[in-house]
């Protein structure tokens, strides 16, 4: 297992915002943050933890009734030309124009591009697990599985940076690979609440039981100052 790297500690100075006569804000002078990378997580004993896949059962509904019904009809007309009688006007009218066209026809070469792209978008589908917003957790047993809503992990995330002192608000993004704290400070140096939040998110991180612990991403800053 590897330790964990020590966050990469940043402090800035930003440009101070002079309020104008009509009312404009003023920004703080001074911002702290850092990126803080998490051990590799233990091998699982209940086996690999992978995503999540989607059934996507609407979606194959929808295209299989669409290609049911395209090949029904196409399957009655030919056995209509079959059996004597003559073929519908819509196939006829769509064989004796592709018949004049060219290859190189830009109505052609259009048609064809869309159809390529809605084959790969639909091989994409089929190939990728979806459900993005559900992060797999740690397998403990085999016939276990569970998984965390991103949005309820970062609001467990944020919970816990209120906590810390000094910290007005918070906002936490969380992403497959990501998490990003985003603190507002009203009081004491901003290099201690950060690093107080560095240590409270990173132990909430771990504690959340991810099969993959994502990257955390912490910056604190002074809120605008009304003149």
């Amino acid at each position: 297992m590897t330790e964990p790297r020590e966050p990469e500690n940043s402090t800035q100075r930003l440009p101070t915002v002079e309020q104008a006569p009509g009312g404009v804000l003023e920004m703080d002078q001074s911002a702290s943050g850092s990126t803080y990378e998490p051990a590799a997580p233990p091998e699982e004993p209940g086996g690999r933890a992978g995503r999540f896949w989607s059934g996507r059962r609407v979606p194959a509904a929808l295209l299989a009734l669409v290609v049911l019904g395209g090949a029904g009809l196409l399957l009655y007309d030919v056995a209509a030309v079959r059996a004597g009688h003559p073929a519908m006007q819509w196939r006829r009218t769509v064989a004796d124009d592709l018949a004049r066209r060219q290859l190189d026809d830009v109505w052609l070469l259009a048609g064809s591009a869309l159809a390529a792209a809605l084959g790969l978008w639909l091989l994409l589908l089929a190939l990728t697990p979806g459900l993005r917003a559900l992060l797999p957790m740690s397998r403990r047993h085999a016939g276990v599985r569970a998984g965390l809503d991103r949005n309820a992990a970062a609001l467990v995330l944020r919970d816990r940076a209120v906590e810390v002192a000094g910290v007005q608000s918070v906002r936490v993004k969380m992403s497959r690979r990501k998490a990003t704290a985003r603190a507002l400070s009203h009081f004491r140096e901003l290099d201690d609440v950060r690093a107080d939040l560095d240590t409270v998110l990173a132990t909430a991180v771990s504690e959340l039981g991810l099969a993959r612990p994502p990257r955390l991403s912490v910056r604190v800053r002074r809120p605008a100052k009304k003149g």
